[in-house]
């Protein structure tokens, strides 16, 4: 099984694509396409002493801006480094994508080249988030910023599939972002998808507020695209500031730096639980293959648990799981619409 590595992609290009690549060819014993610039990632490969890894090398000779509007990327730039790695999986000979480039034209590119599951009319980036209790998958976290309520039902079946296979809740709880607990709170979006949500098969446990995606309430977080991002926004900014803060505390003076010291693997378990990079990216989950999408300032260590991940949603057969979930979902419907 191999994996496609946008290689061009992200603000620093390919120094740390490739570093996190080779990273996890040599830690997880991944095989791996570099797509990109030949020269360019050859010679990072030579940095990193990558000779004896399952490396492999195919040319792109545009690479897609990261301000670039995604229909340009889309129709312009056909042998991009992005375009590229999607065809391998569109082809078959690759099982998955890793990018930390454009997220718009990432989308775009997967969703008309790589294609769309049956029963999926928009794919969603879920965002894996921390709680008191393990993870939360909250989507869409910035692909669709106006979607409908069957859309979001959609959301809510895929985040269901991915929260079992890949995070291990047996039958996760899923929950509706909204501006108040109670049935009826809302905009007329969350409003008809909480009537959708209710009546589905899943364990929805109704609306949800902000608070409810790190307090371990619920495993699933449906919401728009345009409130997702916010919220993964904000979520990332506060974890960077209380980290901040927490290191200005501790080296304030002799006393605190000592107390520091003594309590430095707890701080380092805390820091490993809040740091978005032991998760690499973002699943865009609904495409007629696998894709992660990685932030685009990523570090080395992201890029490679991006590769890691992308390999256990092949592995897993998600999209098998999401495809018959969302069939059993459709045939619910189809079998009470006629009792009605």
């Amino acid at each position: 099984m191999k994996i496609a590595v946008d290689a061009m992609g992200g603000d620093y290009g390919p120094a740390v694509i490739v570093e996190g690549a080779v990273a996890a060819a040599r830690e997880y014993g991944a095989s791996l396409v570099l797509v990109g610039d030949k020269a360019a990632v050859e010679r990072e490969l030579a940095r990193c002493k990558a000779d004896d890894l399952a490396l492999e090398v195919r040319h792109a000779s545009q690479v897609v801006g990261m301000a670039e509007a995604p229909s340009q990327a889309l129709r312009r730039k056909r042998d991009s480094s992005l375009r590229v790695a999607a065809d391998l999986v569109r082809d078959g000979e690759a099982a998955a994508l890793v990018s930390a480039g454009n997220t718009g034209a990432a989308m775009a590119i997967a969703m008309f080249v790589v294609g769309v599951l049956p029963g999926v009319d928009r794919p969603a980036i879920a965002a894996v988030l921390p709680n008191l209790r393990g993870f939360t998958v909250l989507l869409d976290a910035g692909a669709n910023v106006d979607p409908k309520p069957k859309h979001l039902m959609q959301f809510a079946v895929m985040g269901h599939v991915y929260a079992r296979d890949i995070l291990g809740h047996a039958n996760p709880r899923v929950g509706l972002l909204s501006v108040g607990a109670e049935e009826g709170k809302g905009n007329d979006l969350t409003k008809e998808a909480y009537d959708e949500l209710k009546d589905s098969s899943l364990n929805f446990v109704g609306n949800v507020e902000g608070r409810d995606i790190y307090n371990g309430r619920c495993d699933v977080v449906v919401t728009d695209g345009f409130t997702g991002n916010v919220a993964l926004k904000i979520s990332e900014s506060l974890a960077e500031m209380l980290g901040s803060m927490i290191r200005e505390e501790l080296t304030r003076d002799a006393r605190s730096r000592l107390g520091a010291a003594l309590a430095r693997r707890a701080f380092d378990r805390f820091k490993r639980r809040v740091d978005y990079t032991e998760m690499g990216g973002a699943p865009l989950l609904g495409i007629n293959g696998a894709a992660i999408i990685c932030h685009g300032a990523s570090p080395v260590k992201a890029i490679k648990n991006a590769v890691r991940v992308a390999g256990e949603w092949a592995t897993a057969d998600l999209n098998e799981h999401v495809k018959a979930a969302l069939e059993a979902e459709a045939a619910r419907e189809v079998r009470e619409g006629g009792r009605e």
